[in-house]
């Protein structure tokens, strides 16, 4: 401190502000606050020198972000003292210790204050003292706040928890999958700092960036632009929904601690897919003090054409033909809490966004933030990207055959205003538990509402069926054990409603998928021509051996069953669909002794491989906040042989008491994306 100034020392009081604004967790080194709240800092007076007297011009303090502050931005506030609070502009009260040896100032920031590092001077008489730093961050806990929540209960999941569960699977087989979001651990606030930082927009023009930094649908929308890295703009994490040859298997990530810390280190991540490119916007939204949770669309669309519309194509013979829409097994984004005055207050709440790299929105990669609101409504006028998820959970799906005169048919009772957008998923507040959640997206399938809302935002007449006279029907039977690693048998029931008895082409496909709906290779197939009697039906039946699918399916342990009837005497073609999810071997999970901080603790971890083959590579990483100090432990165990058990042994030692949840991944050459976590209590 300058020795012309009557101050010693500035005391942050950083213990006692990180309670009141519920960022101790952030650790002890440095203030952090919530902006619209007041902090405390104490000035302790030289010894020996006359009673500090903050009054008038003699006493202001300044605020500055970014690298060039501007009034003009509202990167740079200057302020004196008040007898209270100024409105929402930054304002100070002080009182003096009765000792005369200490003056408490008490700083309130704007609620609309831009987030980020901000240096804290004071100015007496235009001699400055520079006070120290401290991070601003959105606050839910303040009415005023963009961001503000009422519930507390939701502020704690949506803000502070550092654990979560993302669902997976089909909406028949949904699968919640710990992950660890440890927005609280060492560094990671920096680095999603250093995130905004590297954004285009920073870069094109810091001073405007820097004061857009006000506004969470700003912060959101570039996160959203950001978290991928497809616009050469340094993102954070690269996209394969393909063979990995290199990098990080997208399956094998069980937290976002690591991505960050190595994106800040080295640049783009490989690799990931939706549901990381979920977690890690949820990490860095909950840092930046923005409510934030990851949600699952079961049967998700993904509309290229924007014709609200998931068009199927066929050729005469039941093979699908390329085409550019899609529908995903499941897709992940996030929803983000916050006002949308640019919208009106009747949009205001949850805000859907998407880091994943689908489509291009004003030219870059990104989706949203859009209101659910805009999106139940059908409202699609209102911004960001509302047509685009709008589709997601609303497009009507129509299955088309092209005939080889160029002309096309539908396949009966082709058009499935059902099928997309199922079972829309996230964490329950407070517990592990699945909430759905698709009633804050869509109206109930079916139903009157439901079908005003498509129309008015499709603009055209949809596809109908009317009148159609009972034909043909056909579904497909699954087996009770379907396990990587087993062979099972599935089978296809036609039935004729007809008068009249039918004679067809009865076509079952078998083969790989992928979670967002792309088709690999073939694991089975099988065909024959049936003759129906009225009233009666036939079974088709597909056996599927793991010998024949193991090499075959991803990851994701997804088969695609396809079951197809054409009787081309009247041109008349019927389709069933399914998707089935192999069941997975659980990882047992045993902590040997009890959970003490700063003692070495051993969790036992045992895999049974259900699969005929060998496993090579194998491993066991396990990683909990609060457990392994921000980092992942791996265990690499080498082969496990078919029908024997993988073992490991991982020594940690916890860092802070309380409940914590310990994530568990096995990885292998041929088993792969395999989860579990055990809660754990850790003491003093």
């Amino acid at each position: 401190m300058s020795q012309d100034l009557d101050i010693e020392r500035c005391d942050l009081d950083i213990v006692r502000n990180s309670s009141s604004h519920h960022t101790e967790q952030y650790g002890k080194e440095r203030l952090i606050v919530r902006r619209g709240q007041p902090f405390n800092i104490l000035l302790h007076l030289k010894p020996g020198r006359n009673e500090l007297k903050p009054s008038g011009k003699s006493f202001t303090l300044i605020v500055e972000t970014g690298p060039e502050p501007r009034t003009e931005s509202g990167t740079k506030v200057s302020f004196g003292l008040s007898d209270s609070k100024v409105g929402n502009e930054w304002s100070a009260t002080a009182t003096n210790d009765p000792s005369g040896n200490t003056v408490s100032v008490s700083i309130s920031s704007s609620p609309n204050a831009p987030i980020g590092v901000y240096s804290l001077t004071l100015d007496q008489g235009g001699q400055r003292t520079s006070l120290g730093q401290f991070t601003l961050l959105f606050n839910a806990w303040c009415s005023r706040d963009a961001v503000y929540m009422r519930s507390e209960m939701k502020r704690q999941e949506y803000v502070l928890a550092q654990h979560g569960q993302i669902y997976r699977g089909t909406y028949k087989r949904i699968k919640g999958k710990p992950w660890n979001f440890g927005q609280f651990e060492p560094g990671v606030l920096d680095i999603c700092l250093k995130i905004l930082d590297k954004n285009p927009k920073c870069i094109f023009d810091a001073d405007k960036d820097y004061s857009s930094r006000r506004n969470p649908i700003y912060v959101t929308r570039v996160l959203s632009a950001m978290i991928n890295s497809n616009d050469d703009d340094e993102g954070v994490l690269v996209g394969n929904w393909g063979e990995v040859l290199d990098g990080v298997h997208p399956g094998t990530w069980i937290g976002s601690g690591d991505i960050l810390h190595q994106w800040a280190e080295s640049g783009p991540v490989r690799y990931g897919q939706c549901w990381v490119f979920a977690a890690l916007a949820c990490t860095v939204s909950r840092a930046l003090g923005i409510p934030c949770r990851v949600v699952t669309n079961f049967q998700s669309a993904h509309d290229t054409n924007a014709n609200l519309m998931i068009e199927k194509l066929y050729d005469e013979d039941g093979k699908r033909m390329s085409h550019a829409d899609s529908i995903w097994n499941f897709h992940v984004w996030v929803d983000s809490w916050m006002t949308r005055p640019d919208l009106g207050q009747e949009f205001d709440g949850w805000q859907a966004s998407d880091p994943t790299p689908q489509e291009k929105s004003e030219g870059v990669f990104c989706c949203g933030p859009s209101s659910l609101k805009a999106i139940r409504e059908g409202d699609l006028t209102k911004k960001y990207d509302t047509p685009f998820i709008f589709a997601e959970v609303n497009a009507d799906v129509v299955d088309l055959v092209r005939l080889s005169n160029g002309e096309t048919v539908k396949f009966r009772d082709s058009t499935d205003s059902n099928c997309v957008g199922r079972f829309i998923s996230t964490k329950a507040v407070g517990s592990d538990e699945r909430n759905d959640i698709t009633h804050h997206y869509k109206y109930p399938e079916g139903s009157k509402e439901e079908r005003q809302v498509y129309e008015k935002a499709q603009h055209h007449n949809k596809l109908q069926q009317l009148g159609e006279e009972p034909g043909l029907a056909l579904k497909i039977k699954l087996a009770k054990n379907m396990s990587v690693g087993s062979d099972f048998e599935v089978y296809a029931v036609l039935t004729n409603n007809c008068v009249e008895a039918r004679t067809c082409t009865f076509l079952f496909f078998a083969e790989a998928v992928s979670y967002n709906g792309k088709l690999g290779n073939s694991c089975g197939f099988v065909s024959g021509k049936v003759e129906v009697p009225s009233g009666e039906e036939r079974h088709l039946f597909l056996r599927l051996d793991y010998d024949r699918y193991g090499s075959v399916i991803t990851s994701d342990r997804l088969i695609k069953l396809s079951a197809i009837a054409i009787d081309k005497q009247v041109v008349e073609y019927h389709k069933a669909e399914k998707t089935i999810v192999l069941d997975e071997p659980e990882i047992e999970i045993k902590l040997l002794g009890e959970a003490k901080v700063n003692q070495s603790v051993t969790a036992e971890l045992t895999l049974w491989n259900p699969l005929p083959k060998t496993l090579q590579d194998c491993s066991f990483t396990v990683e909990g906040v609060g457990l392994t100090n921000g980092k992942p432990i791996t265990a690499r165990i080498g082969t496990v042989d078919p029908e024997q058990k993988a073992k490991a042994r991982v020594e940690f030692s916890p860092t802070s008491a309380g409940s914590r949840v310990l994530l568990v991944n096995f990885d292998s050459n041929k088993l792969k994306n395999i989860k579990g976590f055990s809660n754990v209590v850790v003491k003093e």
